[in-house]
This record gives structure tokens, C-alpha cells and sequence, in this order.
């Protein structure tokens, strides 16, 4: 664990100077260690020094937790510390020569929580350094039903053994913080034992939650209720999909009255579907509506129940692909041939028509050479 610097706050007091840490308290948790720091910013050697380090308790008392005096200290040479730190308080015997006079409690207990003191009676101006410790603890909640009606049950968190004193919240799914009674608080040592109830008159995943700010810490405990004056969130599968279709489930389970199911696309436009499985028991229902998509969107299973103003829905999101259809392939393929084709037969008449007059240039070539040569030599002088 590091140090934390020290030099903050200077309040003038009588016996001297007295110098507290501005960043707060120290936290951490029980059963860890901690080092509570002190450090004399002249980093003065203190090896044989006299520093004394207690606690303050309530109407002005204290409790030693650490002393040292020239080599001589508590646990080894004095027997004078508090039996609540015996055992489990050191220092560090390196560091005295740069003015560092801080400890280490090891397995901290909720108990250890409060000020601590470290103090240079012999020094000038006897400085006097403070630091608050805090150590809790964060067990985790206990959420159950204790009371159920078809029309609403009254749920109880218990935490026990907390500490610092947290604060409790009953939830819903939607994060809402549920009105609830006054807490039962008990407090033993400085650990925080609380109940707190809440009635719900819907059905919903409800979660108790404990913060305690110090320790930047939630925990919580969730518990499901199911009451037969509504329909719980609908379950949404996709039971088959090939490339152009996919044919979409919708199941709502124990819903009381009976509900209207439908299947909605993004914009709301309710789907074709098949007829929906209706099962009906002492009142409640469970229904299975089913509908076939044929393009890529949002689509929303619906459950409304307008005798209670309920309403609920689940969404699920389907993708089709659309790869080009093979008809349209041999219709491209067959074009392609037509223009090869067409290519062919132009390229062959030009071949035809540059042959031919090529055959042509070269004849009339060869008449006119034949009508501009001399007449054969026939003998006669």
C-alpha cells in the first residue's frame, strides 16, 4: 500500500502544531492491512527520536496504539500498547532516517475505525500529526418474499453487519427506486444490522441494493415476483430462418386477464400471424403467437392487458440476407453470351471486309504495274 502524502492542513493549538491529512479519510476493508501515515516534511532523522502514535476516543481519551523511543518500542521493549492493537502494529525501522514515523496495523477490525494521533512530545513545537482511519465491511443482502396476495407481495432485504452505515434501496427492473416502510436499524460496534420492506403490486425482477459511499461499493440481491394480475416480459425465440424467411415465437406465461398478443414491426404496424396456442389455468394464460418476416428488421412481440393498463413487449432483431437468385444469375450469363456473340460476329465481318479490300488494293496494284511495262522485243530491225 502506498503512503499517502501528508503536509495539508496547520491548525495553532497550545501543545503546538497539529497536522491533518486533507485527502480524506483512509479506507479499506476489514481483515486487510493499512499503513497510517507520518512524515516530518524536514525529513528529520528520527532514529532517536521520540514519537507516539494513539487513538482518540470519546470525552477526550485516548488508547496507545504505537510508541518508539530511541530504538526502544511498543511490543518489543514497552508494554503499554491498548490489547486491541497488541500483536498487530510495526513500524518502519529503514525509513526513520528520512523522518518517516508511520505504521502498519495488520487484520483490521470495524473497532480500529477513528482518529489516530502521532505526536513529537520532545521535538520543537511538538508537531502533531491526525489521520482518520475507516475499515468496513460489505456483506451482502438477503432479499426474500414474506407476504403474497394474487394482487401484490411484500418483500424484505436484510443486511447484516455493516459497516459504515449503508444505505438500502429497494429497486425495480427498470431502476426505479420503490417507495418503502421506515428501516429497522440496529447498530452493535459500529456494524449496522437493517431491514427494510417494500409491497410491489406487479409482477418484475426486484433487487435490494446496499451502497456504502466510502468504499465506492454496491452489492445486491435480486428476487423475481410473479403476480397473476399481470403478464410478466414476454420470451421471444426465432424457431427456423432460411434465406428468405424466419418465422418468429412469442410466449407469454401466467397472465391474468387475459391479454392481447401481437406481433409489430419498427413502425409499429401489427404483423400477420398465426393462430395463437391458448392455455388457460384457474384464470391465468399462457399464449404462443407465431408469425413469418420476409425482410431484415426490429420486430416486437406486444402483450396488453387494458383492464390493468399493462403493457409489456419484447423485441428481437432479424437480419436476411438477400444473395442474388440464380435465375438471375443464367438471365446475366445469358446477356453476357449475347454481347460475346454479337462482339464475335462484328470482329468477323470487319475481318471479312479489310480481307476483302486488302485482296482487292492488291489486284488493282498488279493491272496497273502489268500496263506501264514495255512490249517484248519481237526481233525485227
Amino acid at each position: 500500500m502506498k503512503l499517502l502524502p501528508l503536509v495539508c492542513l496547520c491548525l495553532v493549538t497550545r501543545s503546538g502544531s497539529t497536522f491533518t491529512d486533507e485527502n480524506g479519510p483512509v479506507v479499506v476493508t476489514e481483515d486487510s492491512d493499512v499503513v497510517l501515515p507520518c512524515s516530518l516534511s524536514s525529513k528529520e532523522n528520527l532514529e532517536s527520536a521520540l514519537f507516539d502514535w494513539k487513538k482518540d476516543l470519546e470525552k477526550g481519551k485516548e488508547e496507545r496504539v504505537f510508541m518508539y523511543n530511541a530504538g526502544l518500542y511498543s511490543g518489543r521493549d514497552f508494554d503499554d500498547q491498548d490489547k486491541q492493537f497488541k500483536g498487530r502494529v510495526s513500524f518502519f525501522q529503514e525509513e526513520l532516517k528520512n523522518g518517516n514515523s508511520s505504521i502498519k496495523i495488520t487484520k483490521t477490525k470495524v473497532s480500529d475505525s477513528g482518529t489516530y494521533t502521532c505526536i513529537f512530545p520532545n521535538l520543537q513545537h511538538s508537531p502533531k500529526f491526525s489521520v482518520q482511519l475507516v475499515v468496513g465491511t460489505c456483506p451482502k443482502p438477503s432479499a426474500k418474499p414474506i407476504n403474497e396476495t394474487n394482487d401484490w407481495s411484500q418483500l424484505q432485504c436484510v443486511v447484516r453487519g455493516a459497516s459504515p452505515k449503508p444505505v438500502v434501496e429497494w429497486k425495480d427492473s427498470s431502476g426505479n427506486i420503490l417507495p418503502a416502510e421506515d428501516p429497522e436499524i440496529t447498530e452493535r460496534g459500529g456494524r449496522y444490522d437493517i431491514i427494510l420492506q417494500t409491497t410491489v403490486t406487479k409482477s418484475d425482477n426486484y433487487r435490494c441494493v446496499v451502497t456504502q459511499e466510502e468504499f465506492c461499493h454496491q452489492s445486491h440481491d435480486d428476487i423475481l415476483v410473479y403476480l397473476p394480475g399481470a403478464a410478466l416480459k414476454p420470451f421471444v425465440t426465432t424457431l427456423d430462418q432460411t434465406k428468405d424467411w424466419s418465422l418468429l415465437q412469442c410466449e407469454v406465461f401466467g397472465a391474468s386477464p387475459k391479454p392481447v398478443v401481437e406481433w409489430r414491426d419498427s413502425s409499429g404496424n401489427i404483423l400477420p400471424a398465426k393462430e395463437a396456442q391458448v392455455t388457460e389455468r384457474g384464470g391465468s394464460y399462457d399464449i404462443v403467437l407465431q408469425t413469418t418476416v420476409t425482410k431484415t428488421d426490429h420486430y416486437s412481440c406486444v402483450v396488453t392487458q387494458e383492464e390493468i393498463n399493462h403493457r409489456t413487449e419484447a423485441k428481437t432483431h432479424v437480419f436476411m440476407s438477400d444473395p442474388i437468385r440464380p435465375p438471375v444469375v443464367w438471365i446475366l450469363f445469358g446477356l453476357l453470351l449475347a454481347v460475346l456473340a454479337v462482339l464475335a460476329i462484328v470482329g468477323f465481318v470487319l475481318w471479312r471486309y479489310r480481307t476483302r479490300n486488302q485482296y482487292l488494293q492488291e489486284q488493282i496494284e498488279a493491272l496497273q504495274k502489268q500496263s506501264q511495262s514495255p512490249p517484248p522485243d519481237s526481233g525485227v530491225l
